[in-house]
């Protein structure tokens, strides 16, 4: 049975996804079924709270939802909003900018070690371009995104989903991809070609 005024926004990746009762990781729940339509009614940080056709209810990482496409939009509505590659390029250009002219100083010795680890403390910067594929570290959200140089989708993130946000976000969130869910990195051409994926993994500290 179907919940009345149910509209489904997007779906359930196709590996399933974990879900809690609440914005919280310490409340786990039933997980949802791959590929599961659901309507996402809310936003918390990376926090995505999920209505399904049944009625039933859950926060999921709103990260890894996958939007369903819509209609093409009503005269006189808004333009849809898309996911445009060139503002997240320009503050990774930024940054780049930033460690350079910072590195140029310390090699002029117009910088001591101190005052260019200040300089750079916070900087964080990924890159990866093959061809017409890119891969870009999104600081804002903790993730990497994929780009075929047109839009920007979610590759993969790198944390647990949560309600805070780093500095910028609110900014990011204007340009912000549709969520999807990609395991795996290929390693020559675009996204989803078969190749053996290389899998993000957590850094291995000295005891282990």
């Amino acid at each position: 049975m179907t919940t009345p005024g149910f509209h489904p926004t997007h779906v359930v990746p196709p590996d399933g996804l974990p879900a809690w009762e609440a914005p919280d990781p310490s409340r786990p729940t039933v997980p949802l079924d791959a590929l599961l339509p659901v309507q996402l009614l809310e936003h918390r940080g990376d926090w995505g709270h999920v209505l399904c056709a049944n009625g039933w209810s859950a926060w999921v990482d709103g990260r890894l939802l996958v939007a369903v496409p819509q209609g093409p939009p009503a005269a006189g509505a808004a333009p849809a909003r898309t996911a445009d590659p060139r503002p997240l390029l320009t503050r990774v250009e930024e940054a780049l900018a930033r460690y350079r002219a910072a590195a140029e100083d310390l090699a002029g010795g117009r910088l001591d070690g101190e005052s260019f680890h200040d300089l750079t403390r916070g900087l964080r910067i990924g890159v990866v371009v093959d061809g017409e594929s890119l891969w870009l570290y999104d600081t804002a959200h903790e993730r990497w995104v994929y780009c075929d140089g047109a839009r920007l989708s979610t590759y993969a993130v790198s944390r647990q989903p949560g309600e805070g946000s780093a500095p910028g976000a609110e900014k990011a969130a204007a340009v912000d991809p549709e969520p999807t869910r990609v395991v795996g990195e290929p390693v020559h051409g675009t996204a989803g070609r078969d190749h053996e994926p290389t899998r993000l993994v957590p850094p291995v500290t000295p005891d282990g």
